[in-house]
Formats: structure tokens, C-alpha cells, sequence
């Protein structure tokens, strides 16, 4: 397993799963910022019609054209066991649930596939943490 600081210095592109349209969401914001930090941010929701912060959005996560290397989750508890299926058929590295997520069976399930989970936290803080600690220098970046 690795820890919060390998994930996200060894991660580039980030699904976020119930990613809004809507600038004043959690979800938004904090997908904003991962962009802004240099990572590629995919959205993943069914509603999305239109593209949000210049991405396609795509229904599932097994819908993704691309290798997703963190599965962020943004929906509630009782529905990540379906968003943890989808990450391990993408082959997805890591499942990541936001802050005030927790769903202890989904994340046995994740581990018993080989994947990282964090559960919990809030990437954007983490990430934030992290950078201002200097321990995220010398990141790779996606298109490396």
C-alpha cells in the first residue's frame, strides 16, 4: 500500500466520480485545483452533458478512453461498492473517497484487488499539506 504522498506524487490523471458543473460544489472546487496543480481531471457523471473545466465528461468510469490512475469519489457511502468495481475493470492504481466517505466493505475490496484506498480525506487538503511541507518537488507529470 502506498501512503497519500506516493499516490499523489506517482498519479496523474485523477477520475473524479460525481464531479458538478456547478463552480460553487465541493466536487468542482476541489477538481479545479488538482487541475490547476498540473494533474489531468476527468468527470464522471451520468447528468454531464457538456464539457466541465474543458474535460468530456463520461457516465462511468469504465468509460474513460484513457488509464485513470486515481478514482476520486464524491458520492455517498452506499454507492462506492459500484464505483470500486469500475475502478479495478479500468485498472485504476487508486480509489480515493472524499472527506466524511467512509465504507469499510467497498475498501477491503479495493485492497483484496491490489489497489490503494484513502478514505476520508480530502485530496485537495492532502495535496495542499503536502506541497507546503515541499514533499510533493519534483512530481512526475501526465504527459511524462
Amino acid at each position: 500500500m502506498r501512503d497519500i504522498e506516493s499516490i499523489l506524487r506517482e498519479s496523474g490523471v485523477i477520475a473524479v466520480v460525481g464531479l458538478s458543473d456547478r463552480p460553487e460544489r465541493p466536487s468542482h472546487a476541489v477538481a479545479a485545483y488538482m487541475q490547476q496543480k498540473g494533474y489531468r481531471v476527468i468527470p464522471v457523471n451520468p447528468l454531464l452533458t457538456q464539457p466541465v473545466l474543458g474535460e468530456t465528461p463520461y457516465a462511468d468510469v469504465t468509460s474513460v478512453p484513457e488509464q485513470v490512475d486515481v478514482v476520486d469519489v464524491f458520492r455517498r457511502a452506499e454507492e462506492t461498492p459500484g464505483v470500486v468495481e469500475q475502478a479495478i475493470a479500468a485498472g485504476a492504481s487508486a480509489v480515493w473517497l472524499q472527506l466524511g466517505i467512509v465504507n469499510e466493505e467497498a475498501a477491503a475490496k479495493v485492497k483484496a484487488a491490489g489497489l490503494d484506498v484513502v478514505m476520508d480525506r480530502c485530496i485537495k487538503v492532502e495535496h495542499q499539506t503536502l506541497e507546503s511541507e515541499g514533499k510533493l518537488a519534483g512530481r512526475r507529470m501526465p504527459t511524462e
